[in-house]
């Protein structure tokens, strides 16, 4: 069974710093392609970073410069430092795993930046 399960969420003020992980039981995480996703109230959900197995990484624009997405094979994580945090960054972060053509996702973790 493949459980997906995030912490490191919070409430930061503008130009803060979050650190969000993912830990990811069963066996699929060295073949998973890992990324992570958010979705705001009202908004669709939108990649934010992934990182494929072999370690090549893409952000959306929005992000580019400012978060870092990594992986950790032997400890099963994903991880995703955001630095020079935005209020339009406030959204629920969710863990996603693809692997042989199947998908699966954590539970979500908040995350609000607000003076």
């Amino acid at each position: 069974q493949v459980q997906l399960v995030e912490s490191g969420g919070g409430l930061v003020q503008p130009g803060g710093s979050l650190r969000l992980s993912c830990v990811v039981s069963g066996t699929i995480f060295a073949l998973a392609d890992m990324a992570w996703y958010r979705q705001a109230p009202g908004d669709e959900r939108e990649l934010v970073a992934r990182i494929a197995r072999g370690g090549t990484t893409n952000y959306a624009d929005s992000v580019k410069g400012r978060f870092t997405i990594s992986r950790d094979n032997a400890e099963h994580t994903v991880s995703l430092q955001m630095n020079s945090l935005k209020p339009e960054d406030t959204a629920v972060y969710y863990c996603n795993a693809a692997v042989l053509f199947r998908t699966y996702w954590g539970q979500g973790t908040q995350v609000t930046v607000s003076s």
